[in-house]
């Protein structure tokens, strides 16, 4: 290895110097101060922006289990963060990394990509943010698949392990070299195929290969119907997906789709030209509102079907979802973006290695409120893990491919060499996030306990089921 230049010197010094104020083991400490908010009135009072009718839904979501709590509950773990110390080691943050906000997506080049895939809650803070969201979902992922407490710890120290090492690697690499780096399918075979073994990479190559088949056409056979005149408009499956006329009513249809109209030539703006020139071949054929995910449940989000001009066959889905502000805000301070479309967006080129060619930002105004909005392709090649169906073996080596692309995405952004500096190369930090991520998930487990006396009592509407 190169004699490292006296610039990276001084940067990694001031990464260990931070270890004198923030030790290392400090980041496993996880005890719930007196005046701790309660977590059902956090997730009531986000309710208040949202949807009324679709809350419920959310909720009962939501209590399906302890894992899926978790999943909805950013914004819970970003107070209780506020708590913690703070190494002010800054990177973009993900905001919600947790381990089903990563999976497999096409790249521009059509290769098959694993990244960080969820960013409505991007915004610049300290590392260990996304580290601790991250390493306390495994935690509860492995509670809820059966494992005892040494494989998770065994589990998650494979997790910082991987992203300690990672950054340490992209420390020494140069940052062109850091901002081209990858994980593709192809990567996780050979890089990872050994530790999986024959019969994990046949599950894995199909997987794959199931993900590819997932494409705009195969949302239209699935979403839509053609009726006999050969018009094609979305199904509807109230409340989880709304044909428009049926969300603004047959009277204010021509007036939304004016807005509709205005939005896309302001989301063309947010796109590059060539993209530009990529989008204007299409036309909006339908559109239709659809219930996603658990913690986005309430959100405003819209599916769009699009035609290329000429040719019916020539399919684009679109998903137009709602941004918020960030649950980071109120303890990292606001975006610099006003819009929190442009947030989410420029927080995502940030952080992925390849981003949606057609992923942009725009605004739908109607009844002289606007509200923000980001639009990427709905399915493409998109893929998220079967977490519920791993066993440890599966579970740790998808733990190691998130600790990877966790430190590629912030290593892009924030200074590399100082964060390997603070992480070291001793597995102190391993051994602290352990700790952390089986008290959280203690936390977790209380808070969901907590969520279901409230239902119990009736503080909340909880749907019949989430579907």
């Amino acid at each position: 290895m190169a004699t490292e230049s006296r610039g990276r010197q001084e940067r990694r010094k001031i990464g260990k110097e931070v270890r004198e104020t923030v030790p290392r083991s400090a980041l496993g400490e996880w005890n719930p101060p007196a005046d701790r908010r309660d977590p059902v009135q956090i997730l009531i009072d986000q309710g208040d922006d949202r949807l009324a009718d679709l809350v419920p839904i959310r909720y009962a979501r939501m209590l399906s289990s302890e894992f899926a709590f978790y999943r909805g509950a950013a914004a819970v773990m970003a107070s209780d963060l506020s708590y913690s110390p703070n190494t002010h080691l800054r990177v973009q943050l993900c905001g919600d990394a947790h381990l089903v906000n990563f999976g497999g997506y096409a790249a521009p080049d059509r290769a098959f990509v694993f990244d960080v895939n969820d960013f409505d809650e991007t915004l610049p803070g300290a590392f260990e943010w996304d580290l601790k969201r991250l390493v306390a979902s495994f935690a509860v992922a492995g509670r809820a698949n059966g494992f005892d407490e040494a494989t998770r710890t065994s589990i998650v120290s494979e997790v910082v392990r991987s992203y300690r090492q990672a950054v340490q690697d992209f420390s020494h690499m140069p940052r062109m070299d850091v901002w081209y780096s990858r994980l593709t399918a192809d990567d996780i075979e050979h890089d990872w195929g050994a530790d999986l073994g024959k019969k994990y990479r046949k599950a894995f190559e199909k997987t794959v290969a199931k993900a590819r088949t997932k494409t705009s056409e195969k949302a239209l056979q699935k979403l839509t119907t053609t009726s006999v005149n050969g018009s094609i408009t979305f199904d509807s499956q109230p409340p989880f997906l709304e044909p428009m006329e049926e969300v603004v009513g047959e009277d204010r249809k021509g007036e939304f789709m004016h807005a509709v109209q205005g939005a896309l030539v302001a989301y063309r703006r947010s796109l590059q030209s060539d993209r530009r020139v990529l989008f204007s071949g299409y036309r909006v054929v339908d559109l239709a509102r659809k219930v996603v995910g658990v913690g986005s449940v309430g959100t405003r989000c819209w599916v769009m079907l699009l035609m290329a001009d000429q040719d019916e066959t020539d399919v684009l889905m679109l998903q137009v979802k709602q941004a918020m502000t960030s649950v980071l805000e109120p303890y990292l301070g606001a975006s610099r973006v006003g819009h929190h479309g442009q947030r989410v967006v420029e927080g995502q080129k940030l952080m992925q290695a390849a981003s949606d060619v057609l992923l942009g930002w725009t605004q739908v105004g109607l009844g002289g409120q606007e509200t923000d909005f980001y639009v990427r392709q709905m399915w493409d090649w998109k893929e998220s893990a079967d977490v519920p169906a791993m066993d440890a073996t599966q579970l740790r080596v998808y733990g190691q491919l998130c600790g990877w692309t966790l430190a590629r995405a912030h290593s892009r952004s924030g200074d590399r060499v100082a964060l390997a500096g603070y992480l070291g190369d001793d597995p102190e930090l391993d051994a602290a996030m352990a700790k952390f991520a089986e008290a959280y998930a203690d936390q977790n487990a209380a808070d969901f306990a907590a969520m279901q006396q409230a239902a119990t009592a009736g503080r909340i509407k909880v749907a019949d089921k989430g579907w």
